[in-house]
């Protein structure tokens, strides 16, 4: 493997990390309401 590939491997590993951090946050902000209600929903011991 030479110096411009493993460059570009690099900067593929990055781009698919910053995808899934946006999924993640896009799920934490369209099901957190829902998620908090169901644990304000459940009974505490």
């Amino acid at each position: 493997m030479t110096h411009d590939e493993r460059g570009a491997t690099a900067i593929e590993y990055a781009l698919l990390a910053v995808f899934i951090a946006a999924v993640i946050a896009a799920s934490v902000v369209i099901f957190g309401q829902e998620v908090r209600g169901l644990f304000e929903r459940m009974p505490s011991f």
